[in-house]
């Protein structure tokens, strides 16, 4: 096969925007995933108001439900704020997945169902085993990237491993916003994907309990009574991901291949397309090294805030006091959601 510019391996929403992007620039691109269809996977479907334009930006406009900012709720308290850049959409992954595979589509992709094995480099590019070749390869591949371990770029953490767990909902969103709503053991995560359709995500430790955690989250049990489940649970995890650099020679790692904190924030999407067209831009370039401090840049609001949180939650005497200090402090807490929804 002719060599490439561009070998994106994962066929997720980070790696469908990366070969977007990527054709956007003028490069040529292989798409390399072993699944086909639409790729599902356990989060929480929030597009913050970021996601949504830079979504736009690769001509992407995926359908799903609007939403107008971010509530925290812990029993009677409540503290909720408003975004000011436009609104956020909850979108369905499989719908946010058929979104841009069409458009990668269209844009000339090739995308060959295959999974990636070893990969080698040299001075000229990136070769994998079964004969692909590119002069750049952009690990897209996920939390557990195949890739990053193959480089020997995966750091070990000591933090206590957190663990997401989703369903969805057949009945009509109750709130404009998404919901946070603490308990004493996990984090729930109502989001708005459908006009009949939410989307309960919850976030905690490995033995999280799903069905005992909505009965502790304020009204969230109730509002779903006699709602019919409209797809299986599914889970996620370990959230936490750390490595030690995000650039090897000429690969890149990028999404949640290159480091993750939490799904606490709901920005994954968000930084993940930030991220994107950094590293197109650094590649474009002949430059790698300028996604590496582009990353730095990007992603230190979230892996800063983020982190304070998910400490926070871990401690339970802190964990109770979250919610009363957002409310008692509204502009903080809405320069907080601002600043990572932007």
């Amino acid at each position: 096969m002719t060599a490439a510019d561009l070998l994106v391996v994962g066929g997720g929403p980070v790696g469908l925007s990366a070969a977007i992007e990527a054709r956007l620039a003028g490069l040529s691109v292989v798409l390399c995933e072993p699944r086909a269809g639409p790729v599902d996977k356990a989060c929480g479907e929030g597009l913050m108001p970021g996601a949504v334009r830079l979504l736009s930006r690769l001509g992407v406009d995926p359908p799903g439900r609007d939403f107008t900012g971010i509530r925290y709720v812990d029993g009677g308290r409540t503290v909720e704020h408003r975004f000011r850049s436009g609104p956020g959409r909850g979108v369905r992954r499989t719908v946010l997945h058929e979104a841009l595979a069409a458009r990668a589509a269209q844009m000339g992709v090739q995308t060959v169902h295959a999974r990636v094995g070893h990969v080698r480099q040299d001075l000229e590019g990136v070769s994998t085993a079964d004969g692909l070749r590119a002069r750049w390869l952009f690990a897209c591949d996920g939390l557990h990237s195949s890739i990053r371990r193959q480089l020997g770029l995966q750091r070990s953490s000591h933090r206590p491993a957190r663990y997401g767990l989703r369903r969805h909902f057949r009945v009509a969103p109750w709130s404009d916003s998404v919901e946070v709503h603490w308990t004493p053991e996990a984090e729930v995560y109502v989001t708005p994907v459908g006009d009949d359709l939410v989307g309960v995500a919850v976030l905690g430790r490995r033995d999280v309990d799903y069905e005992r955690v909505l009965d502790l989250a304020s009204g969230v049990r109730e509002r779903l009574e006699g709602a019919e489940a409209a797809s299986d649970l599914r889970g996620a995890g370990p959230m936490w991901q750390s490595t030690a650099r995000r650039t090897a020679g000429r690969i890149l790692l990028v999404g949640d291949a290159g480091g993750y904190v939490d799904a606490l924030t709901g920005e994954g999407i968000r930084l993940g397309l930030a991220q994107v067209r950094a590293a197109v831009a650094a590649v474009a370039a002949g430059r790698p090294g300028d996604y590496e401090r582009a990353w730095r840049r990007q992603s230190r609001d979230y892996r800063l805030l983020t982190a304070a949180l998910v400490t926070a939650a871990g401690r339970r005497r802190v964990r109770r006091r979250i919610v009363p200090l957002a409310e008692r402090l509204p502009r903080v807490y809405g320069a907080i959601v601002e600043r990572l929804a932007a």
